[in-house]
């Protein structure tokens, strides 16, 4: 008997938001995709916390961020609090920027909302198909595709997928990767540990001071929804087996928090630190935890997931629309593997810092000062200070021209505060240029030239390349009169254009330079 084939431009490997992301932004350049999942739903437990203020960006162009906030927790749930025990007072806290309020930076404000309200919304984004249940057992590379074999392991059923490029979004634990034989880089396994998710009326002890995160010495606690549920995130004990969770979670509660609960799940997990060596083998491209799996202190990992894809889907629309030339992909692992690295390390710091706090309130407790002192965080007011690292991010490729209009190197952030300027490889600084529409509302399936001068610059040459002109203010991002700025489809400046162009195909030659395409 035969076996059933499909063929697809792009099969996702995981439905996690990585995947989901990837499926809603290739469907919005064109592109069709399948996604399989392994598991036969999307995951009932909370993971991921925090959906941060550039993802919520991506978001906001896809039009699901009104979605997502509808089913998140208010703004004044962006903060941390540190506590003896959940019961007792804040000896420290802190507001999550970009969380609790609007930054001047961004037209989006991020969210604390939980992983599996999250997955929801973007598994409706688009009607593009899906597999549940389909796990992928084989990946051969052959010519200008792959076949993937795929087994429903409930019906026995096997099936084949023929597609020009995979894109694998399926975790930490990456079949592909192994597959591939793609190693890691950095600590590895860092330590088991549990998730519980538990029902209590904890209302008494903080629904007047409200936060995203607790943490605590016996545990992180994390409201989920805001209608009720709860979180404790916990080293794995030596016995899991035979734990009474039920009374691990009232005692962590601490003395005084007298209330039932009601336990629903219990999920086991393995905190991962590592960057894949390679994020490309040929026609098969990483993304999310199975390019780069980081701590969760912070909440970075999910969203560098987000961002990966973010960069990572326009350039495989260009290659198979044809408007952008192979070589186009090299330049995702160039530009996201310098940031997986990047947010590795901002990770740790976060964890160190974390653990910082602890150190100086059981020295002030062995110090007998009163219980209810404060402590002055080591990050000050900002959220493990990371808004540099979320909005700052610098590429250096291929697809990133320097001001002379040649490739070469562009200037980073050292640090992690964020200081906004449009220099090539940075995001576009974000300007109101009318009510409600900000300079990175210009970007989307397509390049944008801002630029004060539209006329002149619609004279050039055309191309194959999805362009659209819009004015913009010679004040703003430092512009000459009659220069531009040409952004990519992800909201980075592709090229810093000056002046009048002395060639009437000087546009053109930017955007085959930046796309790696060729008339040929």
């Amino acid at each position: 008997m035969s076996v059933p084939h499909t063929e697809v431009p792009v099969l996702i490997v995981g439905g996690g938001p990585v995947g989901l992301t990837a499926r809603a932004l290739l469907e919005r350049w064109g592109v069709r995709t399948l996604l399989v999942e392994k598991h036969r739903e999307l995951s009932p437990f909370p993971r991921s916390r925090l959906v941060n203020v550039r993802s919520m960006e991506i978001f906001r162009h896809l039009g699901l961020a009104a979605r997502i906030t509808a089913g998140a927790f208010a703004p004044e749930y962006g903060r941390i609090r540190f506590r003896d025990t959940l019961g007792g007072h804040d000896f420290a806290t802190a507001a999550m920027v970009g969380i609790n309020a609007p930054v001047p930076e961004s037209p989006a404000l991020g969210v604390a909302t939980s992983q599996d309200r999250l997955e929801p919304v973007l598994l409706a984004a688009t009607d593009a198909p899906v597999r549940f249940g389909a796990e992928l057992v084989g990946l051969t590379e052959e010519g200008d595709g792959v076949t993937a074999v795929l087994v429903d392991r409930r019906r026995g059923e096997e099936t084949r997928v023929r597609a020009r490029y995979v894109l694998a979004a399926d975790g930490a634990n990456s079949t592909v990767r192994q597959w591939l034989g793609i190693g890691t880089a950095g600590p590895g396994a860092m330590g088991d540990f549990t998730t519980v998710v538990f029902d209590a009326d904890l209302t008494r002890w903080c629904a007047g001071q409200p936060a995203g995160v607790y943490f605590t010495a016996q545990g992180l606690f994390a409201p989920l929804y805001p209608e009720g549920g709860w979180a404790w995130f916990v080293p794995t004990p030596d016995d899991p087996a035979h734990a009474d969770w039920r009374d691990l979670v009232s005692r962590a509660l601490g003395p005084g928090v007298d209330v039932r609960v009601d336990v629903l799940r219990v999920q086991h997990w393995v905190m991962n630190a590592f960057v894949a060596e390679h994020f490309r083998h040929g026609r098969i491209l990483l993304a999310g935890d199975a390019a780069h799996a980081v701590p969760i202190v912070g909440g970075l990992g999910m969203n560098a997931g987000v961002c990966d894809v973010h960069n990572l889907c326009w350039k495989l629309a260009g290659v198979l629309h044809g408007w952008a030339g192979p070589g186009l992909l090299d330049t995702y692992e160039t530009e996201r593997h310098p940031v997986a690295d990047q947010t590795l390390r901002q990770a740790v710091a976060n964890t160190q810092l974390m653990l910082q706090v602890q150190n100086r309130r059981r020295e002030q407790l062995r110090a007998g000062e009163a219980a209810s002192a404060r402590i002055e965080l080591p990050w000050s007011e900002r959220y493990f200070a990371q808004l540099g690292l979320v909005l700052g991010v610098t590429y250096r490729s291929g697809a990133v021209l320097g001001d002379d209009s040649a490739p070469g190197p562009v200037p980073s952030d050292v640090g992690t505060d964020y200081v906004p300027t449009a220099d090539p490889g940075r995001r576009m600084p974000h300007v109101w240029l009318a009510r409600d529409r900000s300079t990175l509302d210009t970007v989307g399936e397509w390049f944008t030239l801002l630029t004060p001068d539209p006329a002149h610059w619609a004279q050039q040459a055309a191309g194959p390349w999805p362009l659209r002109i819009e004015a913009l203010p010679d004040e703003l991002c430092d512009l000459d009169p009659h220069g531009a700025l040409l952004i990519r489809p992800d909201g980075h400046v592709a090229a810093r254009l000056h002046d009048r162009p002395v060639s009437g195909s000087a546009l053109h030659d930017v955007l085959a330079a930046v796309t790696c395409w060729s008339s040929s």
